[in-house]
């Protein structure tokens, strides 16, 4: 009987195991695409949703092809990398960042070329994704837009100039802000070709990385990009486009 009650406890348990693990695989936002974006973009790893990963945005885009997104993550320890993904965009990976020791925070800007869940998941050491999102309604066209620059045909002779400021903060980490010219075109528009930003890195005065970005057409033009750097007062940026176009700038703090 000992035994049979044993048996039973351990069946108990993995059942109440599997139950848990498919709570935590229920997508909170109901989205058409989760299984799609777990597979393609977290290659099926292990997910959690998280509410220590905070996303940000509005719950309508006013501007499909400028929405505020920012996240954070700062509860969260030994985080290897994050990924943005807007589920129903055509393009739906938004960017990859990768943190090393700064800060996981970061603010930017998209575009939605409809309503969608907009997520950020975080890669922990032990390979585990935390996932946090919101739903953000749009009105739509946001991708199939070409950029104003490219419209007007004056972006080349601004293209890959960099302006940015470190803002210090006396109780927190120092804020970074990025602005790099460039018309992101997502090559979706009729006629223009897929033209974006591919890679930026962040150095210190002694040449350590420390952070790394990969990002994709659903960038907004002009990307401005706002990030926690701790108390670094000096960074270099160099980066590259899809066309190998180079963009490369020093900051200090303001």
């Amino acid at each position: 009987m000992k035994v049979v009650a044993l048996v039973f406890t351990i069946v108990f348990s993995l059942m109440a195991q599997a139950n848990a693990a498919d709570k935590e695989m229920v997508d909170p936002l109901n989205s058409p695409q989760w299984g799609v974006m777990h597979k393609r973009f977290l290659n099926s790893e292990p997910v959690v949703f998280d509410d220590k990963v905070k996303v940000y945005a509005p719950e309508f885009a006013e501007d499909s092809m400028n929405v505020p997104i920012s996240f954070e993550a700062i509860e969260l320890k030994d985080i290897k990398e994050v990924v943005v993904m807007a589920d129903l965009n055509p393009i739906p990976l938004v960017l990859r960042y990768f943190p090393n020791e700064l800060t996981p925070y970061l603010a930017f800007r998209i575009k939605l070329q409809q309503g969608s869940p907009v997520r950020a998941a975080v890669k922990t050491s032990d390979n585990i994704w935390h996932v946090g999102g919101t739903w953000v309604d749009a009105a739509g066209g946001g991708c199939t837009l070409p950029s104003i620059g490219t419209s007007s045909g004056d972006w080349s002779s601004t293209l890959g100039k960099v302006s940015a400021n470190i803002w210090p903060r006396k109780n927190s980490s120092n804020r970074l802000r990025i602005r790099v010219m460039h018309p992101m075109d997502t090559g979706l528009a009729p006629g223009i070709p897929k033209f974006h930003i591919e890679k930026m890195t962040l150095s210190d005065k002694e040449g350590n990385k420390l952070a790394r970005l990969e990002v994709y057409e659903p960038i907004s033009e002009n990307p401005m990009l706002s990030l926690g750097v701790d108390k670094h007062e000096y960074l270099k940026i160099n980066g590259r486009d899809n066309n190998g176009n180079i963009v490369d700038a020093e900051v200090v703090t303001r």
